[in-house]
């Protein structure tokens, strides 16, 4: 099939890179020159582990090209996928501007039958929005699909090559027929498709995001309070997750979850419910635990040096919000070291892949660190803020000989408490008895 996709962020780029690898012809659009010429030379702009291989060679197979022309693009595509940013809005709804504006545009482009998919996530009704714009533009019948993406960074393009499930929103047999077809290679072990009305695959997104950051608050929620009552989170983190009408996954406590999609998407589907007068009072409390657990362990540093950290200087390892991405966005790490600075403490960063998108952001208020040992010059303590694998089994000996005291804050409870007790260490972890 010939495939548009119009944006070229995270879930464009992967989209787009992932249907050429099943035979199809995919043009990418985007309006960003710089960013385009950089695709057309054979450059990721993202990291994205197992994308870049599928990238080079559908690129060098000509299955996937890139450009600035929506024309072009638009003129020769069965289907046309739109992978636009929808930002929260200064009162928490989706913008949806990108959405309409795009739609506007290819509107005043196509001269035949076309299939338009929002793959980007969107409130209910955004399907009925962009068949309006259509509407009004054009003559020319379209078919309108919601088709949300389910992409975890770091694991992306397994969830798409193999996805646990495909969500289409249509009522149109034309497009039921043109998007079960380009999926079917997707499915082939026998993963559903799933057809729905519009409404309904679009609302599905936000409720299992939704859902997801629930369930780590609720584990966040209990951490806390074993540690007010002497109990160790990681044996009821099993007890619960051996019960398979919960399970084990998105159990493990931390520092609150962050990234690009759970906090906008949680923050948007309380705003659609508010303006449905519906008061969704646990996502709200959702909302407010996880802001409150993102400095948590700038609570337990104050905690330890008796509430005064001014001239300290601390090791943080980790600034992305998960593991094998670079993505920063609403990272716990960078409350962290808001705070950290706030209260007259100085920072030293290390992150595999997130320290330039970071200094983009804070420059050089804090120092970057080249590897993780080096982060610790000069440190009274280390805090970890992301579980790469790299911290899982660092160089203990290495560790104490660079770092001035024997103090870690770890907020992703990656160390064997009785180990950190042999050693010597002051270890205090999210959930579990502390270690002094």
């Amino acid at each position: 099939m010939k495939i548009a996709v119009i944006g070229t962020g995270y879930v464009g780029l992967v989209t787009g890179t992932c249907l050429a690898e099943t035979g199809n012809d995919v043009i990418c659009v985007d309006i960003n020159e710089a960013k385009v010429k950089q695709m057309q030379n054979g450059e990721v702009p993202i990291y994205e582990p197992g994308l870049d291989l599928l990238f080079h060679r559908n690129i060098e197979q000509a299955r996937l090209t890139f450009t600035t022309n929506l024309a072009d693009a638009v003129k020769e595509a069965q289907i046309i996928f739109m992978a636009l940013p929808t930002p929260p809005g200064g009162d928490g709804a989706a913008d949806l501007s990108y959405i309409l504006g795009a739609a506007k545009d290819i509107s005043k482009l196509i001269t035949e039958y076309k299939v338009i998919v929002n793959k980007s996530t969107v409130p209910v009704g955004t399907a009925d929005k962009v068949k309006a714009v259509f509407a009004e533009n054009t003559s020319i019948e379209v078919d309108v699909v919601s088709n949300p993406e389910f992409l975890r960074e770091g694991v992306a393009v397994d969830d798409f090559m193999k996805p646990d499930r495909v969500v289409l929103g249509t009522k149109s047999e034309k497009a039921i027929k043109l998007m079960a077809e380009l999926y079917a290679p997707y499915v082939r072990q026998g993963n559903p498709i799933l057809f729905m009305d519009e409404r309904s695959s679009e609302l599905t997104k936000y409720a299992a995001n939704s859902f997801l950051a629930t369930k780590i608050t609720f584990m966040n929620e209990v951490a806390n309070l074993c540690e007010l009552v002497g109990a160790d989170v990681d044996a009821v983190r099993r007890g619960v997750g051996s019960d398979d009408r919960i399970g084990k996954r998105f159990l493990f406590p931390g520092i609150g979850y962050g990234g690009s999609c759970f906090p906008k998407d949680v923050q948007a589907l309380v705003k659609a419910a508010d303006e449905t007068a519906y008061d969704f009072q646990i996502l709200k409390s959702v909302m407010e635990v996880n802001e409150r657990q993102k400095t948590i362990l700038v609570d337990k540093v104050l905690k330890y040096y008796k509430g005064d950290i001014s001239g300290r200087h601390f090791a943080l390892w980790g600034l992305a919000f998960k593991p094998e991405t670079d993505d920063i966005r609403e990272a716990p790490a960078l409350y962290i070291i808001d705070a950290l600075l706030k209260s007259g403490a100085s920072v030293t960063v290390f992150d595999p892949e997130g320290m330039v998108n970071v200094k983009n952001i804070i420059g050089n208020q804090v120092n970057y660190a080249k590897n993780q040992y080096e982060a610790l010059e000069g440190a009274d303590a280390l805090l970890i803020a992301t579980e790469w694998s790299v911290f899982r089994n660092p160089d203990f000996a290495k560790i104490d000989e660079i770092l001035l005291n024997k103090v870690i804050f770890d907020g992703r409870n990656l160390y064997d408490l009785e180990k950190m007790i042999d050693m010597g260490y002051y270890y205090n972890s999210i959930g579990r008895k502390l270690i002094d």
